[in-house]
């Protein structure tokens, strides 16, 4: 499979794996952004991006951001097959200092994922389970 990636500014970095293994490509800063504790940002990578029909790209929060209290608000956000426009990564702040966005920066990962369409069929009930409706916390936490 191809990841067709288009340069929206000549001086941006592409998506990349950062080892062999890795599953996510980092995507990078195009911009340098202020973030305040609290607060959120839309950080553009200054690229757009072609998938193959039938996958999805998911946009992921590093883990090294994370532990300084920087995540992705929506997380994961989908960029369907369709979208051509700039990736841009909402990025919030949860640690209670400003957050320097550098350029160039890895601020998130992308992870490719192939998806199925469904057919949505109406009913009038479904199939009976031993959980049931039972949500948000119904089945422990040990």
């Amino acid at each position: 499979m191809v990841l067709k990636v288009k340069k929206l500014k000549e001086d941006v970095k592409l998506p990349v794996y950062s080892t062999d293994g890795s599953a996510g490509l980092d995507l990078f800063s195009a911009e340098e952004v202020e973030i305040p504790p609290g607060q959120w940002k839309l950080v553009g990578t200054g690229i757009s991006i072609e998938l193959p029909d039938g996958f999805e790209a998911q946009v992921r929060p590093r883990s090294g951001l994370a532990l300084k209290g920087i995540t992705v608000l929506n997380t994961p956000g989908t960029i369907d097959p369709d979208y051509r426009g700039e990736v841009k990564v909402i990025l919030l702040n949860l640690s209670d200092q400003n957050f320097k966005v550098e350029k160039g920066m890895k601020i998130a990962q992308l992870v490719i994922s192939k998806f199925e369409r469904v057919k949505v069929e109406v009913v009038d009930s479904l199939s009976d389970t031993k959980r049931g409706e039972g949500g948000f916390g119904s089945t422990g936490i040990f």
